[in-house]
């Protein structure tokens, strides 16, 4: 390939944007974290989102320990924050870092408890690149799109640099670990390994308020040609059995102890869903209701379409874009399991494919969205060297602006490209004949 093609040029601008966002999280945003919290006096410790999991695990598997226990709690605020949270004093964050998660994910964490965190800190955030790499890899695999190596280095590139992905990874999240492990459920049904595939979505149900309606799809799908699919559907329950069975055994009673801790979660993060969020809870709740039937009906559909088709991989596409809108969490970075829409819908737009100009036109105004966080870091980047701190406390949410909007056009323009990809079917044959 030519030096100057629009492949190396694209390349070359991909680093560049995503190389922003870094410098962006790690020189402003950080900055201004740092300053709001030394001014309010609030605590400032680890900040890991992966220690409250990890020290629970460790509590109970060396010392027998509850891990939903206050005890238990106050010293993973320790570690977090710096110090257990203090209610007489109002500027203290009102998440109290709790360990709101199935028992069972103790035994993906067991074989880090002997180690010290700042290495299993160190570490995890590694792996989490590195998923993150290779889920783009497996979702253009599911997408069956034919791009050439440079391409997808770029589209890797960008989603590393992307702000979700990129907080995410700052912050050790479990959500990316989640993504990765759905894509590689998806991965391997596309390579025909069922039982992998059933293992791999039992784990990602760590958290399972994104895995639902990933699960709910799977049994639509592996029961409309139950015979063979049916090895996806087993390897989940019997994995599952597994997991629930062993954390019974290491923590009695732990079910009622985590559906209580989710309930306390709620309670004081106030967590919503985005469509609760922008429409408000009566209007909200009717558009989730919608959302789910929308997509049920598309899905539908597609139910017989098998792994290795183009139309399998835009319905996991659009389950998850769906997980994202209905959700009661609202944290930009859930919003990694967007990527396989926003690459089908990428794919659309920049293919021969006929669009409808209303849907060209809204992609197009979703794709400013897309693009605009790297827009505002590349800016607030170039501009670093006059940012006052004042000025940096007026501009640091700039990136963030989008935030909300772009899970409802992913979410929308991916409904429209599933429910008119039949359509296309039917015109392409005819056309054919």
């Amino acid at each position: 390939m030519l030096k100057g093609s629009p492949l190396v040029v694209g390349f070359g601008l991909a680093v560049i944007v995503s190389a922003s966002t870094w410098f962006y999280v790690d020189r402003i945003l950080k900055a201004q974290q740092v300053a709001d919290a030394a001014v309010n006096n609030r605590p400032r410790g680890n900040l890991s989102d992966l220690y409250p999991r990890w020290l629970g695990a460790r509590e109970l598997a060396r010392y027998g320990r509850n891990p939903y226990s206050a005890e238990v709690t106050r010293e993973i605020q320790k570690g977090y924050y710096g110090r257990p949270l203090d209610p007489t004093r109002p500027a203290d964050p009102k998440d109290q870092q709790g360990f709101a998660y199935p028992a069972y994910v103790i035994f993906l964490l067991v074989p880090t408890i002997g180690l010290p965190f700042d290495e299993v800190q160190s570490g995890f955030r590694w792996l989490l690149v590195a998923l993150a790499g290779m889920s783009v890899l497996l979702w253009i695999k599911a997408l069956q799109w034919p791009i050439s190596l440079l391409a997808k280095l770029i589209l890797m590139v960008l989603a590393l640099g992307w702000l979700p992905m990129v907080q995410g990874i700052k912050l050790q999240q479990l959500s990316l670990l989640v993504a990765g492990l759905i894509a590689g459920s998806v991965g391997c049904l596309t390579a025909g390994w069922f039982f992998g595939a059933g293992v791999l979505l039992a784990l990602a149900t760590i958290k399972p308020q994104l895995t639902w309606p990933v699960v709910l799809w799977l049994f639509l799908w592996a029961g409309s040609e139950w015979r063979a699919r049916r090895r996806s559907v087993l390897a989940f329950i019997f994995t599952m059995t597994l997991l629930l069975g062993g954390a019974e055994m290491a923590l009695p009673g732990w079910l009622g102890m985590f559906l209580q801790a989710i309930g306390h979660y709620h309670q004081y993060t106030q967590n919503q869903s985005v469509l609760v969020w922008m429409f408000g809870s009566i209007i909200g709740r009717i558009l989730e209701v919608f959302s789910v039937v929308a997509c049920a009906f598309c899905l539908w559909s597609v139910r017989r379409e098998p792994a290795t088709s183009r139309e399998f991989g835009r319905a996991m596409g659009l389950v998850l874009a769906l997980t994202v809108v209905i959700v009661p969490m609202f944290a930009p970075y859930n919003q990694v399991l967007l990527v396989p829409a926003i690459l089908a819908l990428v794919r659309v737009f920049i293919s021969a494919e006929p669009v409808l100009p209303a849907v060209r036109l809204a992609g197009m105004v979703g794709g400013v969205m897309l693009v605009w966080p790297w827009i505002a870091t590349l800016a607030l980047s170039a501009a670093f060297p006059w940012l006052t701190p004042e000025l940096r406390q007026r501009v640091w949410p700039m990136p963030f602006y989008s935030n909300f909007m772009v899970p409802l056009f992913v979410f929308g323009l991916a409904l429209m490209d599933t429910w008119l990809n039949p359509v296309r079917g039917l015109r392409d044959a005819a056309a054919a004949e």
